[in-house]
């Protein structure tokens, strides 16, 4: 038996799966953000524990006997968060997450160095990657900074609090911009840059290589027959990816969960840092990955629910409705989905969200409707950026809590004119992909390479040749206006 843990910024889900990879049983545990000031997002990373400990509860009262054979665990986990460690193991201050824009100047003067830190790193400095936290930490919070022993990403936090070890694997290492992507190590030039050597960094493995033994406590306290390993894991994306078998070039994904992805694999290290395209390492050894990130997708649709005080079931239904007469598209608002700035294509973390072409008409279906449309574009803006350097994905498989909607990803197929699949148990697929991985380090396991298999697809759905044309003329409309509003936002910095 086997267990996937996945840290995401909204909760932590968790299977325990056997050597056929069915799942037999799963737990969700909610998880809080603060929010401080405009741009800042913070978690608590007690939180992670506790929300943890009750998932294992849930699946070891659901199912007592398999649970109790368990032998690995795999963790995902939200990328880039700084969660600092003292000397004694204590968290020094709340993680600053992915989504966090604090440290926009210090991405500047990250990359203000005698070396070309993007061509090292594989990517353009971002407020979201760990490495300009420190840089603001060490200037805003200097006290905090000195007290630094490890910087540790979530999942790794997580691992090892249920360890006691330091590990940490490519994926998720990638987006820190302290890594030398293209040869999987630690560069101590740019670790340099932030003031930091390696020995603030936990060791690097590859995702399905073990990182240490659960710790005695978890092990008598949830009576686990076997010595627990514990495996490298993946960042949540790298992680939906291997949960869907998408480790080859032609395969990718697309996620609307908290954020937008798209997500395609390659064989060699590939850049495309002035689009703001992720350049990272894969979970699996010689292979890497091509990522687009929004930094708002499916919150959008949370926060547009919660002001027209609607369910988002009720949210989805009154844009589906909408959506139904051509003119209504047509002379729909247009939404700008930047409600925490944005990374591919603009890397603006500045910009915020808008409604434009508001008129005495419009109700809140024709928001509910414009926001789901926004953040499509959104999507597309970073479909497109991708395709520049790599276009050879043929297959687009759908994750995350939006594809739980079959109405968006019929309008995001027109939208992007391409097919869309949507696979079995895809709310899971972070947690599955680590599950997996987890089953790399089982010995009886002689066939390694069918443990990556495809997951089976359960729906597909094809562009609506009715609606591309007009969905093609709303996108044009829609990149002018972000374009135009770029003036507006300066306004705001003051």
């Amino acid at each position: 038996m086997y267990i996937g843990i996945d840290l995401g910024t909204s909760s932590v889900k968790m299977i325990l799966i056997n050597h056929k990879q069915e799942i037999l049983s799963n737990a969700h545990c909610s998880l809080s953000t603060q929010t401080p000031k405009d741009g800042y997002n913070e978690q608590n990373p007690k939180e992670w524990i506790l929300a943890t400990e009750k998932c294992l509860d849930i699946l070891k009262k659901s199912s007592p006997k398999e649970f109790k054979s368990v032998i690995s665990i795999g963790i995902s986990g939200h990328m880039h968060g700084a969660t600092l460690i003292d000397r004694k193991g204590k968290i020094i201050r709340p993680c600053i997450l992915w989504n966090d824009t604090r440290a926009f100047v210090e991405c500047k003067e990250f990359e203000n160095q005698e070396y070309d830190v993007r061509k090292i790193s594989g990517n353009i400095a971002m407020p979201g990657f760990t490495a300009p936290k420190i840089n603001w930490l060490r200037k805003n919070e200097k006290e905090n900074f000195d007290k630094i022993f490890k910087v540790l990403l979530p999942k790794d936090y997580l691992r090892y609090y249920l360890t006691g070890e330091f590990f940490s694997e490519m994926s998720d290492a990638s987006g820190t911009l302290w890594m030398d992507v293209k040869n999987r190590k630690w560069s101590e030039n740019l670790l340099a840059a932030s003031f930091l050597t390696e020995n603030n960094m936990p060791k690097l493995i590859e995702g399905n290589q073990e990182a240490g033994f659960l710790n005695n406590k978890f092990r008598k306290k949830y009576e686990f027959d076997n010595n627990v390993i514990v495996v490298g894991g993946a960042g949540d994306n790298a992680a939906a990816a291997a949960g869907m078998g998408i480790i080859q070039e032609k395969q990718s994904f697309i996620s609307l969960g908290t954020s937008g992805v798209f997500f395609t694999p390659t064989s060699n290290f590939i850049t495309n840092t002035e689009k703001a395209v992720h350049s990272f390492c894969h979970c699996l050894p010689n292979k890497w990955h091509l990522m687009s990130v929004m930094l708002s997708a499916s919150n959008c649709l949370d926060w547009i629910s919660l002001i027209t005080e609607n369910s988002i079931k009720e949210s989805l239904k009154n844009a589906e409705i909408f959506s139904d007469q051509s003119d209504n598209v047509l002379n729909a608002p247009y939404f700008l989905p930047y409600l925490s700035g944005e990374r591919t294509p603009h890397n603006d973390p500045h910009v915020r969200g808008s409604f434009h072409y508001l008129k005495t008409t419009n109700d809140k279906a024709s928001l509910q409707y414009s926001v789901l449309e926004g953040v499509s574009f959104g999507i597309l803006d970073g479909v497109k950026s991708i395709e520049t350097v790599n276009n050879n994905f043929t297959q687009i498989l759908m994750v995350g809590g939006g594809s739980r909607s079959s109405f968006w990803i019929n309008l995001l197929a027109s939208i992007i004119n391409k097919k869309l699949s949507v696979c079995d148990q895809s709310e899971f697929s972070a947690a599955i992909g680590v599950a997996r991985l987890a089953m790399f380090s089982d010995n009886n396991i002689t066939d390694k390479k069918s443990i990556m298999k495809e997951i089976e697809v359960k729906k597909i759905f094809n562009p609506s040749d009715k609606k591309i044309s007009i969905l093609e003329k709303r996108y044009k409309n829609w990149k002018e206006i972000y374009l135009s509003n770029k003036k507006i936002n300066k306004m705001y910095l003051i």
